[in-house]
Formats: C-alpha cells, structure tokens, sequence
C-alpha cells in the first residue's frame, strides 16, 4: 500500500485544528468515529515517512515488527528495575552485548568487559546523560562550586543536542565551544583546532570536561577523526563520547568499520537503529566503558523502591542509566530485528542504500552544472548547482549568494512537485540539496526519478529569465 501513497503530502497549515471539534467531548465517542476522523483531518497532513521517495537519514523503517513488537510488548510495560520484569533487564543485556560485538566495539565497552549498554528512547538523552555523569565525576575532583568552570566541546557540525545538554546540566552557556571546521578538512573536527581550544580554556582558569566527537554529522554526515581526538582528550581528562547517529548502523559492515578506529580511548558510544537499522523509534544504543559513573550520576533509593536485589549493587537497574524512571521494552524490537534479518542480511540492507547513493552520485557528476559539495561517505550526498553557473555579479550578489538563492528555489520547486521530498543544509556558508537513501521500500528506480525530477526543475528555473 505504502508505495501507492504519494510520498509528499499537501495541507492547510490549519486543517487539525479547524477539523477537530473543540472543546473535546464530555462523554465518550465510538472508536470507529475517532479512526474516520483521523484519516480524514490528520492523515493527509503527514509526510509517509517509509514511501520510497522520502529521501531524509531518519526513517521509520519496518512497519510488521514494529507491530509486533507493541504487540508483545502488551506484557510488560515497565522495566526500570530487575526484579520487575527480569526477562526484559536480562534480553536488553544481551542484544545490547550482540550488537557491541558487530560492530567490534571493544570488550571494555560489554558487559562482558566490564562495560555495558542500554537502550535509550533517542541520542538526546544519551548524550544528556553522559554529561551528567563526566559533569559529576569532574565536580567530585574540584568541587561542585566550581561548575562555571567547565567547559563541553563539538564541532560546528555538531548536533545541538550536545548544546542542550550543556545548558540541562548548568553549563555556564559561554563555555560551549562549537569549534570551526572547514571544507579542506571535509568539515571533520581537527585535533590540532581542538587542542588549540582546549590549551586556550586551560589558560584563562577554565576546567575541559566534555568532548562530543562525530560519526556522520547531521548536515554533511562527515567523520571526526577519533584517534588523535581521543589522544588530545586523554592527555587532558576529557571525557569523549561519539556520536554515531546515523552512521553507526553501517559500521556492522566490515568495510565501513574503520570509522570507528580509535574508540577504545572513548568513553562513551551511540547510534540511533532508529534511523537506519530496520528499527522505529525510539531505539538509541548507548555503551559506557565505566557504567558506575552512569549510575552514581543517575541513581536515586527512595524506600518504595528498595528490593535485596538491587541492594547488593551487582545486578543491572537500567532507572539509574538514564533520565527518567519508567521505561519500555525496547530490546523487543531490536532482538526481533537481529533474529528476523540475521547480521548478513543487515549488512545487505545497508550496503544498498549506500550503492544507490553512490549512483545518485555519479549522474550528478555527469552533469557539469551540478557538484557534490561534501565526499559521501555514507548514503546521504549533498549536493546543489555550482556558484559557477552565474555571473560574477548576478543580480547585484556574488555567485555563492546567488547559488544559495537558485538552490534554495530549487529544493522548494522539487518537493512541492509531491514526486520525491529531501532536505538542505547550510555547509560552509553553502546552502546544498541533500537526497539521503534510508527507507527500506527505496529502490534504484526510486533514485533515478529523483535526479530526473532535480533535473526537469533545474532546466525550468534556469530557463527562466
């Protein structure tokens, strides 16, 4: 059904709320009712997300275990302590154990180490609770009055996540350092730009604590070297983690696994399998090497929820690795997804994706009015026509002004077509077109009408005086 709807829906901005009765009913309405509703004032308005002509990094991706996963998730909805629901603490253990092992992360990063994992609802609230946790070990060493002194690190690629964090968890907002990156780096954070940051903070009285290093950043999906990032933070105290949203899934892949070198000297590790692993949200798999910090950061005992079990301090209660109490059973999805598709046919998945952005790829470089801005080192290729295509002063602006304007134009005349929908970045003060492959129902064909329909809108707007 899904390949039959349109992958780019129409609506008026207002149409919810013109179209629900207000105020809401007093006594109870049929089920039935409430469902025609829905698809007649809300079902519209929503992009499809696993359409195949969605071309954005975060998809929902298998629609059947989903389904199956809520289903048999009706068993148990709470998992924040073992003796609540064993099975769940136990499986979550495991899988999180299984998918540390394909992608090679270290011993010290298993359970099986000494390390562990845990799934949290999205990368925001890893990271969130990574900074609680350096923030805490740090204040314990030079005192809590001295939190104005701490000082967290990115990239200006870096998601803001790690800028919320920073602010959640009293960061003085003055001392988030969003250090600058540039084209002839590929927009990778440099060891030698983040030293240079840190040797400055250390010289005017400021304590580094945190460094959020990235594989596949949210615009370019560009790598941050985590070797000589980790050797910088290792001679200073920093705590590192990375952040592999998007990217970590392909890193199963043997061939792509080298993104990774250098995470032993990490602290901390994620990657979203909501986005490209055949799982829907929320599915965020985050690995500490010392979980204690984790747990001393996070833990609470009030009496209601005292047990033998948790007292003895060695089992696994997953309500001190994360922000709230409650939690789902979220590993259900994840070991349904590794038994439903085997490791092999995983790697096969993303393999395709990538092969489909590396066509895509290639019939821009066919045309000579069109670059690849960034290298694609994944499935998502960032692209627009080239500054070259326009006067030296093009309408009073310069030829990357009026490129920014052409492509901004450009990308609003595609997805408006309703035959395929991507997003931009701005990357290096260059606003790009960005065509990610990541729903599993996208085929090559999919692509290949893509780049038509960029094609038919970028003859008809350059045509135009």
């Amino acid at each position: 059904m899904l390949k039959n709807i349109l992958s780019v829906v129409k609506s008026n901005p207002d149409i919810s709320r013109n179209g629900c009765p207000n105020p809401p009913h007093m006594t109870r309405s049929p089920l039935k009712k409430s469902f025609v509703m829905f698809r007649r004032i809300f079902f519209r308005a929503l992009h499809i997300g696993r359409a195949p002509t969605i071309l954005l990094t975060s998809q929902p991706a298998e629609a059947l275990l989903d389904f199956l996963e809520k289903f048999l998730a009706l068993a148990s909805t709470q998992t924040f302590q073992l003796d609540v629901v064993p099975a769940a603490t136990e499986l979550e253990s495991i899988v999180m154990d299984w998918l540390g092992e394909m992608l090679k992360l270290p011993a010290e990063f298993l359970f099986s180490g000494g390390g562990g994992g845990v799934l949290q609802g999205t990368t925001c609230e890893a990271i969130l609770c990574t900074v609680v946790a350096a923030r805490d070990q740090m204040l314990k060493k030079i005192g809590r009055d001295k939190i104005n002194k701490l000082v967290v690190y990115g990239s200006d690629q870096t998601h803001s996540a790690i800028q919320k964090a920073a602010q959640i968890t009293g960061i003085n907002p003055n001392n988030f350092r969003a250090i600058a990156t540039t084209k002839d780096n590929a927009f990778g954070l440099t060891a030698e730009a983040f030293r240079a940051a840190v040797e400055s903070d250390i010289k005017s009285g400021l304590v580094p604590l945190f460094l959020c290093a990235t594989i596949g950043t949210t615009s370019s999906t560009a790598v941050d070297p985590l070797a000589p990032l980790c050797e910088v933070a290792q001679e200073y105290g920093i705590w590192v983690h990375v952040d592999a949203a998007y990217a970590g899934s392909v890193c199963i892949c043997p061939e792509y696994r080298h993104f990774l070198d250098g995470i032993e000297n990490a602290n901390s590790f994620s990657f979203n399998a909501h986005k490209w692993f055949l799982t829907t949200l929320d599915c965020c798999c985050l690995w500490v090497k010392d979980p204690s910090a984790l747990v001393k950061a996070l833990s609470t005992y009030p009496e209601y929820l005292r047990n033998k079990a948790s007292e003895t301090k060695q089992v696994v209660d997953y309500k001190d690795w994360q922000i709230t109490l409650s939690r789902r059973f979220r590993s259900l999805k994840l070991w349904l997804d590794l038994r439903s598709y085997g490791v092999a046919n995983l790697r096969k998945f993303l393999r395709s994706h990538v092969k489909m952005a590396q066509n895509f790829e290639v019939l821009i470089e066919m045309d000579k009015r069109f670059e690849v801005v960034v290298p694609r080192n994944f499935a998502t290729v960032c692209f627009r026509i080239s500054p070259a295509e326009f006067g030296g002063n093009h309408e009073g602006v310069s030829r990357e002004e009026a490129a920014n304007n052409f492509n901004s134009k450009l990308l609003e005349s595609i997805n408006r077509s309703g035959k395929v929908y991507m997003t931009h970045a701005v990357i290096g003060g260059g606003y790009v077109m960005r065509l990610a492959v990541g729903a599993s129902l996208t085929e090559n064909r999919h692509v290949i009408l893509a780049w038509k329909v960029v094609q038919e809108h970028a003859n008809a707007q350059l045509t135009t005086p």
